[in-house]
């Protein structure tokens, strides 16, 4: 299809730019948070001043996943129970909500799909990562949130150009492979570059970019691996899967680097099904 393979990374820059980006609430919140001399009082007077992100991240912080013995009742509380990274993973899953919610008839993901698979697949990406031990327990989280954010930019291109992708998947080639293929670009790469508008961090920008693609990991490989295996997950359990199904490469590698065999991935399977069926998950936009 010419009009789609004449899609350019300027064009792809050019609609990143249109996003909006953070408000200067949520930057200078961001930044409390990853100021190693800042107190959780200081994080709290910044966050109370929107009604809205406090009840979210209220919502949040005593939602089935984050969840303790005790409740949490304030943001202060939020802060020192669970930590300025996990209080920032939870600002940061409320300022994206709306941007992933809208329906995406390119993906065959009605509205509001991508955003709930998206929380799943971050409850999904953080219970891989326990299970390995990783230590960034809340940067596993946002890997899963953000992964396929991209999909919300690429949508009109793979609705217009369906028929040639679907005939390459058919044909064998993956799905990003059959997006890469027609429209010059995947759905993780325009993703990668949104990451970068939002300045995120490069670890996070590697695995939007090649999720899908692990063997081509530098910059921080197990949390790509993390991130996959998850994905994964989410496919072979039917979640809200669009078009692109189960058209996607399984890198079984990534499974052997961090030593999960199939007890242990049916295991991370069941306890997210538990944690879903415990309580509604999804944030409330």
């Amino acid at each position: 299809m010419e009009d789609n393979k004449a899609l350019t990374m300027e064009e792809i820059i050019s609609r990143v730019q249109e996003i909006p980006p953070f408000p200067q609430t949520i930057i200078k919140i961001m930044e409390i948070t990853k100021n190693p001399e800042a107190g959780a009082k200081e994080l709290e007077e910044e966050i109370i001043k929107d009604q809205g992100l406090t009840t979210k991240i209220l919502q949040l912080a005593n939602s089935a996943f984050y969840h303790g013995r005790r409740n949490i009742e304030t943001v202060r509380d939020a802060a020192v129970v669970l930590g300025f990274e996990a209080v920032r993973t939870m600002v940061l899953t409320t300022v994206i909500g709306k941007f992933m919610e809208k329906e995406l008839p390119g993906y065959a993901l009605e509205k509001e799909a991508l955003w709930k698979q998206s929380q799943i697949s971050a409850i999904m990406t953080k219970a891989v990562a326990k299970k390995v031990k990783y230590k960034k327990i809340d940067q596993a989280y946002t890997a899963g949130l953000l992964r396929d954010i991209g999909k919300v930019i690429l949508d009109q291109y793979v609705g217009s150009a369906y028929q040639e992708i679907n005939a390459l998947v058919e044909k064998g080639y993956t799905f990003i492979e059959a997006e890469e293929q027609v429209l010059g670009f995947n759905h993780g790469q325009v993703g990668a570059k949104i990451a970068e508008k939002w300045n995120l961090p490069e670890e996070l920008a590697e695995v939007i970019a090649i999720h899908h693609n692990p063997r081509a990991a530098m910059i921080n490989p197990r949390l790509v691996y993390i991130t996959h295996i998850a994905d994964s997950l989410i496919m072979m359990m039917g979640i809200h899967i669009g078009i692109d199904g189960l058209a996607y490469e399984f890198f079984s590698e990534a499974a052997k680097a961090l030593e999960l065999n199939e007890k242990m991935l049916s295991e991370i399977m069941s306890e997210v099904a538990d944690i879903i069926e415990a309580e509604p998950v999804y944030l409330e936009l």
